[in-house]
C-alpha cells in the first residue's frame, strides 16, 4: 500500500476524531475508493503514486545537497 497516503490518511483520521477500527476502515475505506488499493491488495494506480513520492522526495534530497 502507499505508505504516505496511509500515513496522511491516518492524521486525517485522527483529526476527526477516529481510532482503532474506525480510523482503520477510514483510510483502507479511502484507498479503495480512490483506487490505490483492491481490498487488501496494492493495485498499479498505488504502485504508480507511491514511485511518484518516492521520485519527488528524492529529487527534493537531491537539490538540498547541492
Amino acid at each position: 500500500m502507499p505508505a504516505f497516503l496511509e500515513a496522511k490518511l491516518r492524521e486525517g483520521a485522527e483529526k476527526k476524531g477516529f481510532s482503532g477500527k474506525r480510523a482503520d476502515r477510514y483510510v483502507y475505506g479511502a484507498m479503495n475508493n480512490m483506487g490505490a488499493m483492491r481490498g487488501s491488495k496494492i493495485t498499479k494506480k498505488g504502485r504508480r503514486m507511491q514511485a511518484k513520492h518516492d521520485r519527488k522526495k528524492m529529487s527534493g534530497k537531491l537539490s538540498e545537497m547541492v
